[in-house]
């Protein structure tokens, strides 16, 4: 898989870019702040639906345009598909595939699968434990589109359920105690046990999936740096779920026994949107423990098992090095770029060309004053 062309229009600090891509490595420099990023970030964005540096759209609409437009090529076994996203703040974004209007945007999700790299991902080590939810569930879409569907009815339950546990204790802070009518919340119990069960027993299994890959990766990257492992915490008791059922029962059950505390706080106190992946290098918790540089092996690490995992998957994809290099020593940024170097479709950025290392030697763009050149025609 590989972007054969992307297209912007009025994204970020483009009013207009055409940039045609080929197979390999393609190194985009240029000084921060040029637009270097922006280019990856679109073609992340096609593969996600969301911005690997904000949380919504409206930062990558370009200063003073209404909306913004990512047309990407992708080519996937031979096959070409025309992938094209219009972004307008506070309206629902549009999508087209090969022209086509009737298609809604997380329809889009699997056409163009991608692993991205960047600064940012040391969160996923020293982060909250949101950004490691964020990183299984963003995982679970590439791998499954239909997650996409999944994660939304969680979410959409999850927010009606909070609507009445907030009602529900403001009514009894007014009524001295007498609270309001719950007879509903029993039924949002069992619309978010389905959906939180499902989401809870893939998350699990996608764990399992990554443990050996986590730990294979951080050993070519920190040779005798120490174990790794991975542990899914859920927000409720009963030991970890073997299946999508028990998943559901062992929720259910845990809505029903904290439903005094959920009441009084207003507020969903169990549930995935509640559990941890917890990090562990050696019998330590990575977050807190681990040093500078373990911590970005053990980042790295993720992202590489993502890789292999999505390959193992069937079709290869795009890899983005979002000016990851300048913050890694020699030696681990030498391993990355061995690792990596035979990829189908290679992308990087950097703020100088001493930044890229040998082994990702190919196509050359320079990125400054809003112009995007390639130099090795």
């Amino acid at each position: 898989m590989h972007v054969a062309h992307l297209s912007l229009a009025d994204f970020r600090s483009y009013a207009r870019a055409e940039v045609p891509l080929d197979p390999g490595v393609t190194a985009f420099v240029g000084p921060n702040g040029q637009g270097k990023t922006n280019l990856v970030e679109a073609i992340g964005y096609v593969a996600t639906l969301g911005s690997h540096r904000v949380a919504t759209d409206a930062p990558l609409i370009r200063l003073g345009a209404e909306r913004a437009v990512i047309r990407t090529s992708v080519v996937d076994r031979g096959r070409s598909t025309l992938v094209e996203l219009e972004l307008t703040p506070g309206k629902a974004n549009r999508a087209r595939i090969n022209r086509s209007d009737n298609v809604r945007p997380r329809d889009v999700l699997g056409l163009l699968r991608t692993v991205l790299f960047a600064p940012e991902d040391l969160s996923l080590v020293k982060g909250d434990p949101g950004e490691r939810r964020r990183f299984l569930d963003e995982l679970l879409t590439a791998r499954a589109p239909r997650m996409a569907g999944v994660r939304q009815d969680y979410e959409r339950v999850l927010k009606q359920r909070n609507a009445l546990l907030k009602t529900a204790a403001m009514a009894r802070r007014a009524g001295g105690g007498k609270g309001a009518d719950l007879s509903t919340l029993e039924v949002w119990d069992g619309h978010l046990a389905r959906a939180g069960a499902e989401l809870t027993a893939f998350r699990i299994q996608l764990v399992a999936a990554l443990q050996p890959l986590v730990a294979a990766a951080y050993g070519q990257l920190a040779p005798g740096g120490g174990d790794t492992a991975l542990e899914y915490r859920s927000s409720f008791e009963g030991g970890l779920p073997t299946s999508r059922e028990q998943a559901e029962e062992q929720l259910l059950n845990a809505l029903q026994a904290i439903r005094k505390q959920e009441v009084e706080r207003g507020i969903t106190l169990v549930g995935p949107h509640r559990d941890e992946l917890v990090l562990k290098l050696g019998p330590l918790p990575a977050k807190g423990y681990a040093s500078h540089g373990e911590s970005w092996s053990f980042a790295l690490a993720l992202r590489l098992a993502s890789y292999e995992l999505l390959r193992a998957d069937g079709g290869e994809p795009v890899l983005i090095l979002d000016d990851v290099f300048a913050e890694l020593d020699a030696a681990r940024r030498d391993r990355l770029a061995e690792l990596v170097a035979d990829g189908e479709q290679v992308l990087v950025t950097a703020a100088v060309a001493e930044d890229v290392p040998k082994a990702l030697a190919g196509a050359r763009f320079t990125v400054a004053d809003g112009a995007v050149r390639r130099i090795d025609a």
